[in-house]
């Protein structure tokens, strides 16, 4: 089977790939969110008189995802953002300024849509021992979800007194890079950062397809739900989307 597409011919090919049943495209500020340190930077954080933001990465996302009781196919994506922070501290006229890393985090819930399926695939790279308890049949058929995020945009920081204690929720997989992370006190002082994300998320099933290949595929609907803040989110909020950053052009083709 071809397909003769702006004077190019191009065959139908059978694929193995998984399939992109729902996506979307956001881009979030979240502002005010408390940089977590150790004890011993925290210290300093605490003597500090200014800080400065030198650098901000998405470290990880933690991604918990289950089926909607209520709405067959559709399932909740529950993400946790996991920004590192690297602060520049400045205690004061004639001190040394000193540099010190921490731990951001923010949840953000999507729902899309990803089918159903009661299947469970069984690959020659996969050593699965039978014997043990396994996940159950809908767990082993559930789509799965893929988040992509580009540079965050540090949107502003300031350092601010405590005055709530709340225990820090950072996942357990970001914690090692920091070695462990000291409790909010009422005392002595909080980083706190504004941050913009641009993302996309999916869900995706691998399926066998009959397909051409032509051009990228955008998502064209923001997530659900989704907010925007204001002051300085307005401002990210006029930023366009990074298309490129997530589908980087080929300048040397011709076609």
């Amino acid at each position: 089977m071809a397909d003769k597409r702006d004077g190019m011919c191009q065959d139908a090919v059978c694929i193995d790939a998984g399939r992109v049943f729902d996506s979307c495209a956001d881009k979030d500020c979240f502002e005010d969110l408390r940089v977590y340190f150790n004890e011993r930077d925290q210290q300093l954080i605490d003597a500090a008189t200014s800080a400065r933001v030198r650098k901000i990465d998405v470290l990880t996302v933690n991604v918990e995802m289950e089926s909607l009781p209520f709405n067959r196919g559709y399932y909740s994506c529950d993400l946790t953002y996991c920004f590192e922070v690297t602060v520049e501290l400045c205690c004061g006229r004639g001190q040394p300024s000193s540099a010190v890393r921490g731990i951001a985090t923010v949840p953000k819930k999507v729902i899309l849509y990803g089918s159903e399926g009661n299947i469970r695939t069984f690959c020659s790279e996969v050593k699965e021992n039978f014997c043990e308890e396994s996940d159950s049949r809908e767990s082993k058929s559930m789509p799965k979800c893929c988040v992509q995020v580009a540079e965050p945009v540090l949107l502003g920081a300031r350092l601010a007194d405590n005055c709530v204690c709340k225990p820090c929720t950072v996942p357990e997989c970001c914690l090692c890079c920091c070695g462990g992370l000291c409790q909010p006190t009422k005392d002595g002082q909080s980083l706190l950062i504004s941050v913009g994300v641009f993302s996309i998320v999916q869900l995706i099933r691998h399926m066998q397809m009959l397909v051409p290949v032509y051009d990228y595929c955008m998502p064209c609907k923001e997530c659900t739900p989704a907010g925007y803040g204001e002051s300085a989110c307005e401002a990210f909020s006029r930023l366009s989307f990074p298309v490129e950053e997530f589908f980087p052009r080929d300048h040397g083709c011709n076609c």
